[in-house]
C-alpha cells in the first residue's frame, strides 16, 4: 500500500477526500500525519493527539462488495486493529466498543471514523480515519478515559514499525470480508465490548439495565433489556454508562 506522509494537516480524512476529488483514479493508500490541527472524531468530536507521539492516518479504499454490506468494513478494520494490539502488547483485554472504538479494559486506546461515498448500490470509495494512542502519556481534553500503548506497557514505540504492522493486520481482515464473511461476523461479535454482560445504559433517553447481544445485518446494536425485549439501537440512541 502506498503511504503519503504529511508533517501536519487539518485532518487526514479531509486531506484524503480532497485528494480523491483531484484524482478519481486514486488507488488504495494511507495518508499519515505527524500532527493534525483538527483531527476528526465521531460527529462533532475532536481527536486529541500530541505531535509526533501517536499514529494518526487515513486509509483510502475502494471496496468491491455491495454497499449494503458496508458495516463489514467497520468490522474488518476494528478486528485488524484489535489483533495488532493484542500481538504488540501481549494482552487479551482488548474489545471493540460499538461501533468505532477500541478499548483496553474500560479505557479508549483507538478511534475509527469511516466516511463512505456510495453510488447506487456500490462503493465509490471509503476513507477510514484511525487515531491510535501510542506514546502519549498526558491527555488534556475532557475525554473521560483515554489510554495509550506506552501507558499500558511502559515501552516507547517506533511509529514507523507499528504503522507497517498495523496496515498488514488491517489488510488481512479487510481481505476476509469477501472470502470469509462469516468468520469476520463471528470474530466481531465475540470481540464486542460488554458482550452478554449486564450494565446500565441510557437507551433512547431512558436509563435501562441491559446487555449487548450483538449487531444486526445493518450494523445496529442489539440490546436485551432486563425486562426481556430486544431493543435495536442506531448511533447516538445508546450511551454506555460506566
Amino acid at each position: 500500500m502506498k503511504i503519503i506522509r504529511l508533517t501536519e494537516t487539518e485532518s487526514t480524512n479531509s486531506h484524503a477526500i480532497k485528494m480523491i476529488a483531484k484524482n478519481r483514479s486514486t488507488e488504495s493508500c494511507a495518508v499519515v500525519a505527524n500532527y493534525q490541527t483538527n483531527g476528526k472524531g465521531l460527529g462533532a468530536n475532536f481527536w486529541e493527539s500530541e505531535r509526533d507521539k501517536n499514529l494518526t492516518f487515513s486509509i483510502v479504499l475502494h471496496p468491491d462488495f455491495a454497499a449494503d454490506q458496508q458495516f463489514f468494513l467497520n468490522k474488518a478494520i476494528s478486528l485488524g486493529i484489535r489483533d495488532f494490539l493484542q500481538s504488540e502488547m501481549s494482552i487479551s483485554e482488548i474489545a471493540i466498543k460499538w461501533p468505532n472504538d477500541i478499548y483496553v479494559s474500560d479505557k479508549k486506546i483507538c478511534g475509527i471514523l469511516i466516511q463512505n461515498s456510495l453510488v447506487g448500490t456500490s462503493f465509490d470509495y471509503s476513507v477510514v480515519g484511525i487515531g491510535l494512542n501510542v506514546n502519549q502519556t498526558r491527555f488534556l481534553s475532557d475525554a473521560p478515559n483515554p489510554v495509550s500503548m506506552k501507558m499500558i506497557t511502559g515501552i516507547e514505540y517506533n511509529l514507523d514499525d507499528l504503522l507497517t504492522k498495523l496496515l498488514q493486520s488491517i489488510n488481512k481482515w479487510y481481505g476476509r470480508v469477501k472470502t470469509e464473511p462469516q468468520k469476520v461476523e463471528a470474530a466481531y461479535k465475540k470481540a464486542l465490548y460488554r458482550l452478554m454482560e449486564w450494565h446500565d445504559y441510557e437507551i433512547k433517553g431512558s436509563r435501562i439495565g441491559a446487555r449487548i447481544t450483538g449487531t444486526n445485518e445493518y450494523g445496529q446494536l442489539l440490546i436485551e433489556t432486563d425486562a426481556g425485549p430486544i431493543i435495536i439501537c442506531d448511533l447516538k440512541e445508546v450511551k454506555f454508562l460506566l
